[in-house]
């Protein structure tokens, strides 16, 4: 049997109610004691390196959970990663950056309620990533949840309290499983070993425009960060103009050296710049990348990934370019 270590970091699947809410306290262990049939198909153990609402999550317990993975990976033949839902699309993002190319499976999982709860989601959640972390098909950083398994740069949460809470945005799942079944619709090719990274910029901003925003709270960003990425309307229009004063802002701190990334509001279909004047002026006279149909979680720590790497502007753009995990689509 394939040997799978657990490693469990919180979440709601790790909570119990108090009088100020739902909060993490079950831990890696006691989680196995709700699903004991997974230990008829794979050999488990555990290891809990924290245990928190998703919600308190940063740059640094993803290299955490990177390293705690590294340090395990020739020991193991899958990792299931039991995480908090608010914010897991940005860790399996993240997690997709700092171990590329996994020919072992990374997965990811939740639950809407605590798993010792009668009506939770999370042991049937959890006894699925199980499964499909022994799949001989199964390979780099995935979401598993309500029985689809979602690729980690695609996945969103749409859902506050449902129990179908992560979508695949604009790239279909990976694979269903059913009945205990699993049943792959695109089946990645295997590399021979993972590539480990071990350092995060976590200075990216992400500026949601509101109409009659102007280029001060754009300045006050690149401040703060060593990138932006502007949430456009639409195809990705940014307002011109003097009242707006954003392209002056981007002038100066363009030429200090910040990176700025464009992307929509628009949950999905992606970016265009090329469509509307608002969109083509802002990227014929700056040098700035766009996100296409890449989600927030993705575009915000794949920046955060490359500069922890270089701060070269070109190698920022070929690295943003680069395909990783279906990051980049179309």
């Amino acid at each position: 049997m394939k040997k799978i270590l657990l490693i469990a970091t919180g979440g709601t699947i790790a909570s119990r109610a108090s009088e100020q809410g739902l909060a993490p306290e079950i831990t890696s262990d006691e989680l196995l004691k709700y699903v004991p049939e997974i230990r008829s198909f794979c050999e488990v153990a555990s290891e809990q390196i924290f245990n928190i609402d998703s919600t308190n999550v940063t740059p640094e317990h993803w290299l955490k959970i990177a390293k705690t993975i590294k340090e395990n990976y020739d020991n193991y033949d899958g990792f299931v990663v039991c995480h908090g839902t608010d914010t897991m699309a940005y860790s399996a993002a993240a997690l997709s950056y700092l171990v590329q190319n996994s020919p072992k499976p990374i997965v990811f999982t939740g639950s809407q309620k605590p798993i010792d709860k009668e009506d939770t989601d999370g042991r049937i959640n959890l006894r699925d990533s199980f499964l499909y972390a022994t799949s001989d098909s199964a390979s780099n950083v995935v979401i598993v949840f309500q029985g689809k398994v979602i690729a980690g740069t695609r996945a969103k949460k749409i859902r506050t309290k449902s129990y179908n809470a992560f979508e695949s945005v604009d790239f279909p799942p990976l694979a269903n499983i059913r009945d205990g079944k699993i049943i792959n619709y695109i089946v990645s090719k295997k590399s021979d070993k993972p590539v480990f990274y071990d350092e995060l910029d976590g200075k990216v901003g992400l500026l949601s425009l509101t109409p009659g925003m102007t280029g001060k709270i754009l300045d006050a960003y690149f401040q703060l960060n060593d990138a932006v990425v502007i949430s456009g309307y639409g195809a990705g229009g940014i307002p011109e103009g003097e009242y707006y004063g954003f392209y002056e802002v981007i002038e100066n701190w363009k030429s200090k050296g910040k990176t700025l990334a464009i992307t929509t509001q628009v949950q999905h279909e992606g970016s265009d710049l090329s469509v509307y004047k608002v969109g083509q002026g802002i990227k014929e006279r700056f040098d700035i990348l766009e996100g296409f149909a890449m989600t927030y979680e993705g575009i915000i720590t794949k920046l955060m990934w490359i500069l922890g790497q270089t701060k070269d502007e070109e190698k920022i753009k070929e690295l943003f370019y680069r395909t990783i995990n279906y990051d980049l689509i179309g």
